[in-house]
């Protein structure tokens, strides 16, 4: 099931990372009073009366030349538009409507998409009369709120709900496996989906982000459809120039949680980077299955540069995240592409399955038992009483124990790798829940 996408736009510094945080419960995006602070695009999930959407902070991102501001700020709301199923769109009630105001504005109405005007920092009641100057531009939902102490959110989050197509996404249940393939420009995405189609369903050039829609896919391999997800390439905060280059982040991203399992290629020339391990800790974040896939192999001399050399620097380099399955391929040669999605269908079932109770415990408790968790900082002992496994779409393990806050992260860490040596979870993220028994 997809969930929503509600997006915030805004000119800079009318509050829209505070309302991020607020209603993400979170401090994920960084809030100051100079605008164009927030640089990156931000998702987080919001909760309300048990049903969940995303949201993703747009930030004031101002570019270097004044002269480009606004159009800077029209592309950035346009581009949102497409990506959303719902707009917030937040002006300051202290200073009044600005002419980027009225030019959201008029982009929204054209659109067709629900929106709502939030005029921001009326923190009191007796501040509402701010508000009136604001229906000149007719948008139908207006609303007076407080981003900083939460006034009025609430018949705001009502309102966000009632406009969002939850049936619709609940009747598209698609269960084909989906295989995001992800990574920074110019690894060869591109190249690896259409050399599993077996036709060219995307442009490749040698120029990095070329392709700046996620395009889906559909592979029949063996009778059985799969949908390969094909994504922009993600950049370097310093290299992105244009707008666009942040949505194609944000459609990474976006793939990522859509997505069952996913690849991430590497250049085998240029090895991992910083960039790579911030997508690596999304994928594992949100639970996904997860493939390195090294490409460009063909280009490499193998007797200067090994493949276990080269996977022992990459395993250093991810350090905890050591069940993620490293391949070597050759999008250019085909070679082993296939093994990537027979991997990818072999972590999927991994990421279903499920251990009996009376299983977990028979097997670890006695091995737990013989390395027990350290002794609370009072002296006293910890004891892990009870093991069982839930969750529907990835693995959880919960234990029930004595002290649940007082087990330290390198015993959890332990458990983790207890668990997996017992039995498997290649490729799989899972989760350790602990509870008071």
């Amino acid at each position: 099931m997809k969930t929503p996408l509600v997006i915030i736009v805004g000119r800079p510094n009318v509050g829209k990372s505070t309302l991020f945080n607020r209603l993400t419960k979170s401090r994920s995006a960084i809030v100051d009073d100079v605008s164009g602070v927030t640089r990156d695009r931000i998702y987080g999930e919001v909760e309300w009366n048990g049903k969940l959407f995303r949201i993703m902070d747009t930030g004031g991102y101002v570019p270097d030349s004044d002269d480009l501001f606004e159009t800077a700020i029209r592309e950035q709301v346009s581009i949102a538009i497409d990506e959303a199923e719902a707009v917030l769109f937040l002006t300051d009630g202290r200073h009044g409507i600005n002419p980027i105001d009225e030019e959201i504005a008029n982009l929204l109405r054209r659109s067709g998409k629900p929106s709502f005007l939030l005029v921001n920092k009326l923190d009191t009641p007796d501040q509402t009369i701010n508000v009136s100057e604001f229906y000149q531009l007719a948008l139908p939902n207006v609303y007076d709120i407080s981003a900083i102490n939460g006034r009025n959110l609430g018949d705001l989050l009502d309102d966000i709900q009632d406009s969002l197509n939850y049936e619709a996404s609940e009747r598209n249940n698609d269960r084909r496996l989906r295989i995001s393939i992800i990574g920074r420009p110019n690894v060869g995405k591109s190249s690896l989906t259409n050399a599993l189609l077996g036709f060219d369903r995307t442009i490749v050039t040698d120029i990095p982000g070329t392709t700046r829609d996620s395009i889906d896919s559909v592979l029949k391999y063996y009778g059985e459809e799969i949908v390969l997800v094909d994504t922009a390439g993600l950049r370097r905060k310093t290299k992105v120039k244009e707008n666009i280059e942040f949505y194609s982040n944000v459609r990474t991203y976006r793939a990522i949680m859509d997505s069952d399992v996913s690849i991430l290629m590497l250049d085998a020339v240029q090895g991992i980077e910083k960039q790579d391990l911030k997508i690596i800790q999304e994928s594992v974040r949100r639970r996904k299955g997860l493939i390195i896939a090294v490409n460009k192999w063909d280009l490499i001399e193998k007797e200067t540069n090994t493949a276990k050399q080269f996977e022992i620097e990459i395993r250093e380099k991810l350090g905890y995240i050591d069940f993620v399955p490293v391949l070597f391929i050759s999008a250019l040669t085909k070679q082993r592409i296939y093994k990537l999605i027979d991997l990818a269908k072999e972590i999927d079932i991994e990421r279903k399955k499920k251990i009996s109770t009376s299983e977990l415990n028979d097997v670890l408790l006695p091995l737990i038992d013989q390395n027990p968790p350290p002794a609370t900082s009072q002296g006293k002992e910890i004891k892990i009483k009870y093991i069982t496994q839930v969750g529907d779409y990835y693995p959880i393990f919960m234990f029930f124990t004595n002290f649940p806050k007082q087990i330290p992260d390198h015993y959890k860490r332990y458990l983790e790798k207890l668990i997996r040596k017992t039995f498997g979870f290649r490729g799989v993220s899972i989760t350790l829940s602990f509870k008071e028994k």
